[in-house]
Formats: structure tokens, sequence, C-alpha cells
């Protein structure tokens, strides 16, 4: 069974997680296709996502057992006062991105949503190939990510290891293309199926 770790921090815009962690959580629970091991991993014991809704992660950056896949989402931006905050802070968190260069150098995939691909083109995972985000942010990623070419047209991007996600709801979709890839059309049919999600046919 495939581990797959859902990273979060102060700020994080919640459909860019919740989206994704329901699509691989409900994969493989019904008729069809492998389940997958999914869990919240995060800096720290609790996190604040947008508008206050309080989490408690299942791991934190110590003691997270291997994953096989992690995803990076966004939100954020910045304060009146020009402090950052969500996703531009934790692109320049240490923490984070250490944690992220070392799951990644044995990950199978490694995946954003929105603007969690500032995170990893701050890493320099996105160096060389294509990506996008929100459409919000599509200047940043062009300035952090110089040596990436930038698609703000496309809903996901798949360079093989590493698959991005423009913004919010778009990591639903990403989601899916992603179990398609590994377990087939007809699995990540019947979890679109469940989830009475008709945008995925």
């Amino acid at each position: 069974m495939k581990k797959i770790a859902i990273v979060l921090f102060d700020d994080v815009e919640v459909l860019d997680f919740a989206g994704p962690f329901e699509v691989f959580s409900i994969t493989g629970k019904r008729k069809i296709g492998e389940a997958y091991e999914v869990f919240t991993v995060a800096e720290k014991d609790t996190v604040a996502a947008r508008n206050q809704l309080v989490i408690t992660p299942t791991y934190t950056f110590t003691t997270c057992p291997a994953p096989n896949i992690f995803l990076i989402p966004g939100g954020g931006g910045y304060h009146p006062d020009g402090s950052p905050f969500g996703s531009r802070k934790e692109m320049h968190n240490p923490a984070m991105l250490e944690w992220i260069k070392q799951q990644s150098a044995a990950a199978e995939l490694v995946l954003s949503v929105c603007t969690g691909a500032l995170i990893l083109a701050k890493v320099g995972l996105l160096d060389g190939l294509e990506a996008t985000t929100h459409f919000m942010a599509i200047d940043s990623l062009r300035e952090v990510a110089p040596q990436t070419k930038v698609s703000p047209e496309k809903r996901f991007v798949d360079n093989g290891k590493i698959v991005l996600s423009a913004g919010v709801s778009a990591g639903i979709d990403m989601s899916f293309h992603v179990v398609e890839k590994l377990q087939g059309k007809e699995v990540a049919l019947e979890a679109a199926r469940y989830m009475q999600y008709d945008y995925w046919k």
C-alpha cells in the first residue's frame, strides 16, 4: 500500500489539501483498485488553515514515515505590511525546504497544488521542467523559477515524477490524473463516481 503524505502549514488553502486528500482516500475502497494510506504531516502539532480551520496533522516532520508520494498545497499571500503568510512564508522556511528536499530524493511522485509550486521551485525541483500554478501567482512562479516553462493555461502538468496543478479545485483533477497514471482509468472513474465528481470522465 503506497503512503501519500499531504503537507500542511498555517494558512494553507483548505480545498488545496482536502480535495486531493478525499480523492486518494476513497480510491480503492469500493469495487476496484488498490487503496492508499493517506495522512497529513506538518512542521508542528497544530495547523490553522485558511479561515481558521484548525487541524491536527497525523505526523510532524520528525515523526513522519517516508512517503511514496507527497503533495505540497498552496494558499497564502502578503499582509498589508508586506509580510508573507501561507505558501509565501513557507517557501522561505528552512524546515519545510529541508523536509521536501529529503523526501523528494526517494519519493515516487512529488505533487503540488496552486502556490505549492513556489515551494517546490525554491527547492530547485522545477528547474528544466514545465509547471503551472494559481493564475494570480504566475508571475511569481516565473520569477522564482526562471529555468522552468510556466504554462498558465494548463489545469495540471505531468513531468513524470513531478506533477503540478493550477489553483484550488484543479488539485482534484490532478489527483484523479495521478490515480489514472498509477492504476488506470477505470479506477479513477470509480473514485470519481463515488465522489459524484462529474468533471472527471
